[in-house]
C-alpha cells in the first residue's frame, strides 16, 4: 500500500489517493463517453493498495496510465498520456524561454543582472545557461521549506544562488604580503616572490584575478601602498646599482638612505652623489608609474569567469606616510587622473581613500597633499571613493601611528560597500576575511502588507512581528547555507585556502574549510526602506521626522536581532545596506503584480537602494547626508553614501573635500560623488557636458554616460537592467550649479 510520496523536488509527503482521482476525472471530462466515477474509484484502489510504500511521483502516474490502457476507456488513457504531456512541457517551458532569450541577445532583466557582465558573447551566455539552470536545483533540493516559501512569496532574496552547490564564499580582502613574500601556485604552476615594483604590480593583479575564480563575489587589497612599497625600495636600489656598474663607483652606502619623497627633478646643476640618487630616483618614480599604469589597465582588460568579466576588484590605500608609500600612491592617482587607453575613465579597480586625522585629513599632516590630490582624481574620475577610519565604528585600541603594519588594525572596504571588520573568532582586521554570503529581506512587502490596519500603532507593531520572523528565517537560511559551504574542502580553493583566508596555513588539501570558515561574515540585508516607511506611515525618512524615527527603530532592531543571531549560531552576523543591481526592480515588480500600484511604493520600477532617501526626492547634501548617516554605525556589513553633483567637477575639486567633511562630521563610514561625464563608445573620447550629441573627435554619436551602478562604475549604460536605468533616470542632483553643498539657511 502506497504511504509516502516523493515529489519532483525531492520532498516526501504523505499518500493523497484524491490527487489520483482528480487527474483521472479531468482526462474523463474531455471525452465524449464523459465521467465515469466507478472506474476512477477502482483504478484508484487498485494503484493504492497493489503499490509500494513510497513511491514517487512518475512512478504512481505511470501506473495509472497502465491501469487506463488496460480498461475499456482507452480513450481516457489518450487524453490523461496527452495532458501529462503537456505538463511536463509546461514545467520546461520557463527554462525554454529564458534559454531563448540568451540565444536570441535579448535586452532583458536576466540577460542584464550584472553590468561587469556582457551576456551577449559565447562565455557570457554559457555563464547564464549555467545560471539560470542551477537556480532551480538550488530551491529543489538546497533550501528548507521556510526558505523556499520566503524565496517564492518574494519575502526573500538570496544573493548568488547560482553559486550556491559550488559551496564558495563572496569575497576576501587579500593580504597580499602572503602572496609577493611566498609566491602561490594557482594550481597550474608557481609564481616566485616579487623583487621589483613590476612583479608586485603583476602579482597583485593576478592574486585577485586567480581569487575570482574560486569566488562568487569581489577582490580586495587592504592595504595596496603598504604592500607596494617595499619594492618602490628594492627597485631604487636596482637603479643605484646600474648607476654603480656605469660609473664604476661603490654607492651601497644609498641603498638604505632616508629619503623624503620620491619626486622626479631635473638633473642640471647636480653633482657628485646628489646627481647619481637624484637619477635613480627619477628612474624609480618612472618605473613605479608604468607599474600603476599596468595594473590598472590589466584590472580593466583581464577576465575572469565567464561573460568577459573583468575582476571585480577594489584597493584601499592612503594610510602609508613612508617615502614608499607615498610614491605608490601619487603614481596611482596619476595614473587613474591620466584615464586607460584613448583617456578614458578606468571602470576597475574600485578605488578607496582611507581618510585618516593626523596622517592625511589635516593641512598638517603628512599624507594630505595626497589627499588633495585624489580628490582632484575624483573630481574627474569618480575614484577614489572615501572610508572614513576617523568614523567611531572603524576605530580600534590597537592601531598606534608609530606601528609600521598599523593597517592590519585599519578597516578596509570592498567596492559596493562590503564592510568586514568584527570578528568573535579571531582578531578584529579586515585583511584575510570576508563576507561569506548574504540575503535581502523585502521588507516594502511586510510593510505593504500591514496596510490595511488603520491603528497606526497596531500597523506598526504587526510590521515588527513580520520583520521579526522574516529576520529568523533569513538567519537560519544562512546558517544551512554556511553548513554547506564548510563541507568544502581546501583543494577546491587552491589560492583563497591556501594563501589568503585566516588560519588557512593550519589546513591540508584534503582537510574541510569548517575550522576557519568562520572568521568570514554573514550578511542579513535590507532594500526599500524608504517605501516601506510610505506604507507604514505615509512619509519616507527624507521628508518626516516622525519617517527617520521609525526607521531607524527598524534598522536598529535588526542590529539587535542580528546580535543576537550571532550568539545563538555562533557566527559573525551583521547588517548590509544590500546594494541591489538585479535585484532593485525584482521585489517591485512582483509586489506590483500582487498589491497593485501604489503611490509612493509600487508605482516606480524599483525600490530605493537599502537606507537612502529616494534618488527622486529634492533636498540639499547636507539634509541627504544628515538623514543617512546614522544608519552607517548600525550596517556595519556595510553601507554607502554618494552625492550627486550637476556639471564638471574637474576643475572643483573642493566639491569632493566638502562631502568627505560632511562624512567627518557626521560619523559616516563610506562614500563618493556622482557626477556628469560623457564617454563615446567608439573612440573613448570623454567630457562633462550634459549636452553632449556628437563626439568632437571622431564625430560619433555613440555618446553614453559613464555611471555608477551600485558601487562600481559601469562604462555603458547598455547593460543596465530596467529597474537601474529607471533608477538612473530619476536621479536628482543635490547640489547647485555652483557646487553649493551646504545651503545658506543650514550651513551654520
Amino acid at each position: 500500500m502506497i504511504q509516502t510520496v516523493v515529489k519532483r523536488d525531492g520532498r516526501i509527503v504523505g499518500f493523497n489517493e484524491e490527487k489520483i482521482k482528480a487527474a483521472i476525472r479531468k482526462a474523463m471530462i474531455h471525452t465524449e463517453k464523459g465521467e465515469d466515477q466507478q472506474l476512477i474509484n477502482q483504478i484508484t484502489d487498485h494503484i493504492t493498495l497493489r503499490g509500494g510504500s513510497q513511491m514517487s511521483v512518475e512512478a504512481i502516474q505511470d501506473l495509472v496510465e497502465l491501469e487506463l490502457m488496460k480498461s475499456s476507456r482507452k480513450d481516457v488513457a489518450q487524453k490523461y498520456i496527452a495532458y501529462r504531456n503537456q505538463r511536463s512541457i509546461a514545467r520546461k517551458a520557463k527554462t525554454r524561454d529564458i534559454f531563448l532569450e540568451i540565444i536570441n541577445v535579448k535586452n532583458n532583466d536576466i540577460t542584464r543582472e550584472n553590468a561587469n557582465m556582457n551576456a551577449d558573447t559565447p562565455a557570457g551566455m554559457m555563464m547564464k545557461f549555467a545560471s539560470e539552470s542551477t537556480k532551480p536545483f538550488v530551491d529543489d533540493y538546497l533550501l528548507s521549506d521556510e526558505s523556499r516559501e520566503a524565496v517564492q512569496h518574494n519575502y526573500l532574496h538570496i544573493h548568488d544562488k547560482d553559486y550556491y552547490p559550488t559551496k564558495s564564499l563572496t569575497c576576501v580582502q587579500h593580504p597580499l604580503d602572503n602572496i609577493l613574500l611566498g609566491g602561490f601556485s594557482a594550481g597550474h604552476g608557481e609564481s616566485r616572490p616579487a623583487k621589483r615594483i613590476e612583479t608586485a604590480s603583476v602579482l597583485a593583479c593576478i592574486s585577485m584575478e586567480t581569487a575570482q575564480n574560486e569566488m562568487h563575489g569581489g577582490q580586495a587589497i587592504p592595504a595596496f601602498d603598504f604592500y607596494m612599497a617595499p619594492y618602490v625600495r628594492s627597485s631604487f636600489i636596482e637603479e643605484v646599482k646600474n648607476l654603480e656598474e656605469l660609473n664604476g663607483e661603490d654607492y651601497s652606502h644609498l641603498y638604505d638612505k632616508e629619503l623624503e619623497d620620491y619626486l622626479e627633478r631635473p638633473l642640471t646643476g647636480l653633482q657628485g652623489e646628489d646627481r647619481v640618487l637624484q637619477h635613480a630616483m627619477n628612474k624609480t618614480v618612472a618605473r613605479v608609474h608604468q607599474a600603476m599604469e599596468a595594473f590598472i589597465h590589466n584590472m580593466n582588460t583581464i577576465h575572469s569567469r565567464g561573460g568577459n568579466q573583468v575582476v571585480f576588484s577594489s584597493i584601499n590605500y592612503g594610510t602609508d606616510t613612508s617615502a614608499e608609500g607615498r610614491c605608490v600612491m601619487r603614481e596611482i592617482l596619476k595614473s587613474t587622473y591620466r584615464g586607460v587607453g584613448n583617456g578614458e575613465t578606468a571602470i576597475f579597480p574600485i578605488q578607496i581613500w582611507k581618510k585618516k586625522r593626523g596622517v592625511n585629513y589635516l593641512p598638517e599632516d603628512r599624507n594630505y597633499d595626497l589627499y588633495q590630490l585624489a580628490c582632484k582624481v575624483t573630481a574627474r574620475r569618480f575614484f577614489p571613493n572615501f572610508l572614513n577610519l576617523d568614523a567611531t565604528y572603524n576605530q580600534t585600541d590597537e592601531w598606534h601611528a608609530d606601528d609600521p603594519k598599523r593597517y592590519i588594525h585599519e578597516v578596509a572596504t570592498m567596492g559596493c560597500r562590503t564592510r568586514v571588520f568584527e570578528n568573535r573568532f579571531g582578531p578584529k582586521t579586515s585583511i584575510g576575511r570576508g563576507n561569506i554570503s548574504f540575503s535581502t529581506i523585502n521588507i516594502v512587502r511586510l510593510a505593504i502588507e500591514c496596510m490595511g490596519v488603520e491603528d497606526k500603532e497596531q500597523r506598526i507593531a504587526l510590521f515588527f512581528a513580520k520583520l521579526d520572523h522574516m529576520l529568523e528565517v533569513t538567519a537560519k537560511q544562512l546558517d544551512d547555507r554556511f553548513n554547506f559551504q564548510k563541507t568544502a574542502f581546501v583543494k577546491q580553493f587552491p589560492l583563497l585556502m591556501r594563501s589568503l583566508w585566516n588560519g588557512c596555513e593550519k589546513l591540508g588539501p584534503n582537510d574541510t574549510i569548517e575550522s576557519v570558515i568562520n572568521q568570514g561574515t554573514l550578511g542579513i540585508g535590507f532594500i526599500g526602506l524608504a517605501e516601506c516607511l510610505v506604507a507604514l506611515v505615509g512619509k519616507h525618512h527624507g521628508e518626516s521626522e516622525e519617517a527617520q524615527a521609525l526607521g531607524l527603530k527598524i534598522i536598529t532592531y535588526m542590529r539587535d536581532r542580528v546580535n543576537e543571531f550571532s550568539e545563538r549560531y555562533r557566527h559573525n552576523y551583521s547588517v548590509l545596506a544590500t546594494p541591489a543591481e538585479g535585484l532593485s526592480g525584482k521585489f517591485t515588480k512582483v509586489d506590483r503584480r500582487d498589491f497593485g500600484v501604489l503611490p509612493g511604493i509600487t508605482d516606480r520600477d524599483y525600490y530605493t537602494n537599502s537606507n537612502h532617501v529616494p534618488v527622486y526626492y529634492k533636498c540639499s547634501a547636507l539634509h541627504k547626508a544628515k538623514v543617512e548617516a546614522p544608519y552607517h554605525e548600525l550596517t556595519r556589513g556595510g553601507h554607502i553614501f554618494y552625492v550627486e553633483i550637476d556639471g564638471d567637477a574637474t576643475h572643483n575639486p573642493e566639491v569632493i573635500t566638502r562631502v568627505v567633511d560632511m562624512m567627518d562630521q557626521l560619523n559616516m563610514g563610506y562614500g563618493s560623488v556622482n557626477h556628469n561625464r560623457n564617454r563615446c563608445l567608439d573612440c573613448g573620447y570623454e567630457n562633462a557636458d550634459p549636452n553632449l550629441k556628437v563626439c568632437p573627435k571622431c564625430g560619433s554619436k555613440h555618446i553614453d554616460r559613464l555611471q555608477r551602478i551600485t558601487g562600481y562604475l559601469v562604462g555603458t549604460t547598455d547593460r543596465w537592467n530596467h529597474g537601474k536605468l529607471c533608477e538612473l533616470n530619476d536621479r536628482v542632483t543635490h547640489v547647485d550649479g555652483q557646487y553649493g553643498i551646504f545651503p545658506a539657511d543650514e550651513e551654520a
